[in-house]
């Protein structure tokens, strides 16, 4: 039986359209193969198993028409257990009798060794990509010290990876920014660098006796840039005019200053900019151009002069600025300096005049001006130098002035210019092959120094340490033995003013290392033990003790008559303090 049906062409679409289909189908093939290759790729790498991603990417394959199959022999012939090798070592370790905490220890900094070797900056940043969200296993990494510690010194190494600033601002976030000390950590985004900026800040404030430890790594994370410098300059100037410690974020802001100044980078203008000096144009103008040349001149001081010795005189805090101070001292103290006579009363009124002025300030209104200890400051510094700068005037005639130094060094500004031009004197290479003194006049300032100016402690004993550790070839053997008796009798000296644990430290650090004369070390021990009597302090006893127990020290130290130092204060620390080994 014959059907006839009459057949529409729409029916079945036109032969373009089956073209069109066809194509598509071609493409959507290639792409399925393509992404069907890329996850295979994947599955051929080591222990691709334990990836993170691994799910995902079974999903893509799957969704491309893989073959699950070839998933599985891909995976298990890749499949090297590394992790779970790297755990049954740390199990056989820790049944042979190995401390756990041990254990973890050095598994954790192998990988950190290995991750700082390998890290890949542009694969890191492409897991945002990928993944469009934060990795879960991030957030748990931050949770651990030691991977923090990780991603800081990759940042260091990578500033510029967005995945490690990314990370850095989550432990921000997180509460761990007090850890963040590294440079390119804390400088990179404005957020996490205010937070470390302010924590910085705290434990800088409320650690006054770690100051000099802490405060060349606050300062570099300052001086990162142009505009960390200015935010924390501009927070430290706000913070230097309330009432209650205000004077010491001052005195951190003037360090990070000279910090910059050091390293090259003038940042004079900035610090005058966020002060009061704007409202002295004159001032501003003189005491920046003198900042960033680094050297004072005539017509500028003259400027300075006018001002400071006019009715209305400009703030006083305005030249009391480190750096500034730090000119006079260049020009006034050192051996040679020239200044012409015609304007030194001014260089010394202008320094006198920072160093000794007070003033009274209620409301931001200034009601009085103490000018009571100018003239004696004044006269004190035009003496001393006078002294100091006089061309041809050896120690005869220094000893027979001895008794005005004395006097003048009463004053601070005048100790530390004092000080200063030891330092420089004394540091000539021929200076003590030309002593003929005992005790160079020099030196027996020093003294005269540390017993007028705790504050100045410090600098002495830095500068008896350069002296002491300096090889003064030009002397022989026993000339250069007497020299270092006579430096360490000025650090006995120090120690007697009250600055004991960085002379005793000092000394033990010298014994420790083995590379100072053993003698020199008895004759302190023998110094030391002539000046000093019970009560001790722990602290001092720590320090000390381990010194004299020595052999090289105790079982050689001669003494007259019965009793002996050395074994009583040995007896003295055993019945009165708990010794620990």
């Amino acid at each position: 039986m014959c059907v006839s049906m009459d057949l529409d062409q729409d029916d079945f679409g036109s032969t373009a359209e089956w073209g069109d289909q066809q194509e598509e189908g071609y493409a959507q093939g290639e792409e399925d193969a393509q992404v069907q290759q890329e996850c295979l790729q994947k599955f051929s790498t080591r222990d691709y198993i334990m990836e993170p991603s691994i799910f995902n990417t079974l999903m893509r394959y799957f969704q491309a028409g893989g073959s699950p199959e070839e998933v599985i022999r891909l995976l298990s012939d890749n499949y090297t257990a590394v992790a779970q090798t790297v755990n049954l070592l740390a199990q056989w370790l820790i049944q042979t009798g190995v401390e756990p905490v041990q254990v973890q220890q050095t598994v954790e900094n192998h990988l950190k060794t290995l991750l700082m070797q390998q890290f890949d900056p542009r694969k890191a940043d492409s897991i945002f990509t990928e993944e469009g969200e934060t990795p879960a296993w991030l957030e748990q990494m931050i949770a651990h010290p030691t991977w923090r510690d990780l991603v800081y010194q990759l940042t260091e190494a990578h500033p510029d990876c967005l995945m490690l600033n990314f990370t850095v601002k989550l432990i921000s976030d997180a509460g761990y920014h007090g850890e963040i000390t590294g440079v390119a950590a804390a400088c990179q985004q404005l957020e996490v660098f205010s937070k470390v900026l302010c924590t910085s800040l705290a434990t800088l404030l409320d650690g006054e006796d770690n100051l000099a430890e802490n405060l060349p790594q606050f300062a570099k994370m300052v001086c990162h840039g142009e505009h960390t410098y200015l935010v924390a300059q501009v927070l430290m100037s706000v913070l230097a005019q309330e009432g209650q410690g205000g004077w010491a974020v001052r005195r951190i802001a003037q360090e990070v200053q000279r910090f910059a100044q050091e390293r090259g980078r003038d940042a004079s203008r900035i610090s005058l900019a966020l002060g009061t000096a704007a409202s002295y144009p004159q001032l501003c103008q003189a005491l920046g151009a003198m900042l960033s040349k680094g050297a004072l001149n005539p017509a500028d001081i003259t400027v300075l002069f006018n001002l400071f010795t006019s009715v209305d005189p400009p703030p006083v805090e305005l030249i009391r600025v480190p750096a500034f101070l730090g000119l006079f001292m260049d020009s006034l103290f050192k051996p040679g300096a020239r200044i012409n006579p015609d304007h030194k009363h001014k260089y010394i009124h202008i320094l006198a005049y920072a160093v000794s002025v007070v003033e009274t300030w209620k409301k931001d209104r200034r009601v009085s001006v103490n000018q009571d200890e100018l003239k004696s400051t004044a006269k004190a510094v035009e003496t001393v130098h006078s002294l100091c700068c006089a061309e041809n005037k050896g120690a005869s005639e220094l000893v027979a002035e001895l008794s005005a130094l004395y006097k003048c060094i009463r004053f601070p500004v005048v100790a530390m210019g004092v000080l200063k031009w030891v330092d420089w004197s004394v540091s000539e290479p021929k200076y003590f092959q030309l002593q003929t003194r005992c005790t160079p006049v020099h030196l027996a300032l020093l003294d005269q120094i540390s017993t007028c100016h705790q504050l100045l402690h410090p600098q002495v004993l830095q500068l008896l340490v350069k002296l002491l550790e300096t090889q003064h070839s030009q002397l022989d053997a026993m000339e250069q033995l007497e020299l270092k008796k006579t430096l360490l009798d000025r650090m006995v000296h120090l120690l007697s003013q009250g600055y004991v644990l960085p002379v005793v430290t000092y000394i033990r650090t010298c014994l420790e290392k083995g590379d100072t004369d053993i003698s020199l070390i008895r004759y302190f021990v023998t110094e030391v033990l002539d000046v000093i009597a019970p009560p001790y302090t722990s602290d001092f006893v720590q320090l000390f003790l381990p010194i004299l127990e020595n052999n090289s020290i105790a079982g050689t130290i001669k003494t007259e008559g019965e009793q002996h130092p050395v074994t009583e204060f040995i007896a003295h620390c055993q019945s009165n303090f708990m010794l620990v080994d």
